[in-house]
């Protein structure tokens, strides 16, 4: 039986990831059920998130990229800049501070910077919000030379040029 390679990382007779960049140390069961919430949340956001979203999304904080509820470890960010590795969580009125303090000591040990705002500072000072991320974005450094490492299959963002260059490949006479 051949499995499609999602399948394949899903299969649960399989033993826990080891590391490396996408296992976190965690079943391939549970990461399938973390990237099914974040995709939930992705499509059913707050209203603090939908309008944060706007203002980050499409390069708009310097050119800096977000993505939108990222499993990273066993969490799942509301927004991240991967290049800077920078979250920034959408905190609600009924946050434990105790548990985002311990959240966010893990996910600093992974490398991230945490930045909480309020869904009340999101709603009523959102520029203010978006200056603070700007902020944080010039503060931190950058994790690996642009492009990207790992760019998108579809070079996305990359002209013909700069891909060539990057993957070291010719597509002169390439058909298509």
């Amino acid at each position: 039986m051949s499995l499609s390679p999602q399948d394949y990382d899903r299969r649960t007779d399989s033993p826990p990831f080891r590391g490396g960049a996408g296992g976190w140390g965690l079943s391939a069961e549970y990461l399938a059920a973390l990237q099914k919430r974040a995709g939930e949340m992705r499509r059913n956001p707050t209203e603090p998130e939908k309008r944060l979203w706007r203002a980050l999304s499409n390069g708009q904080a310097n050119g800096h990229k977000f993505r939108r509820q990222a499993v990273i470890g066993r969490y799942i960010a509301d927004f991240v800049c991967p290049q800077k590795a920078l979250i920034v969580e959408v905190d609600g009125d009924t946050h434990d501070e105790a548990k985002d303090r311990l959240r966010d000591d893990v996910l600093a040990g992974l490398g991230f910077r945490v930045l909480r705002v309020s869904n009340h500072d999101v709603m009523a000072k959102l520029e203010g919000v978006f200056d603070a991320v700007v902020i944080a974005l010039a503060q931190a450094s950058d994790r690996w030379e642009r492009p990207h490492p790992n760019p998108s299959p579809e070079g996305e963002g990359l002209d013909a040029v700069e891909a060539q260059k990057l993957l070291g490949i010719s597509l002169e006479g390439a058909v298509g």
